[in-house]
């Protein structure tokens, strides 16, 4: 299963996608805007918005792509380990 997460803090990174490693799935993490988001979100089945660290421009950008290729799309406020491990248990089959 692939992930983006949209959001979230610079430093927990790494945390984020060793945590969607452990549920078998491939992670793309986008702390910031970047020029190009839209062509780098690729084709995902799951895009987490960690809503409380996220521009509303990053929000649009990702749901738009999301729709796109049918993605699931969770909203989170807090974007703590502990809010995706609880978000993944209850999408990923592991």
């Amino acid at each position: 299963m692939s992930v983006v997460i949209v959001g979230g803090h610079d430093r927990m990174v790494g945390q984020y996608k060793k945590l969607c490693k452990s549920y078998n799935c491939k992670a793309k993490v986008f702390t910031q805007m970047t020029a190009n988001l839209s062509e780098q979100i690729g084709s995902p089945d799951l895009v987490i918005l960690f809503t409380n660290t996220v521009s509303h421009k990053m929000v649009r950008c990702a749901v738009t792509e999301a729709q796109k290729c049918n993605a699931n799309i969770v909203r989170c406020h807090t974007s703590s380990k502990n809010a995706l491990n609880e978000i993944l248990q209850n999408e990923c089959v592991s």
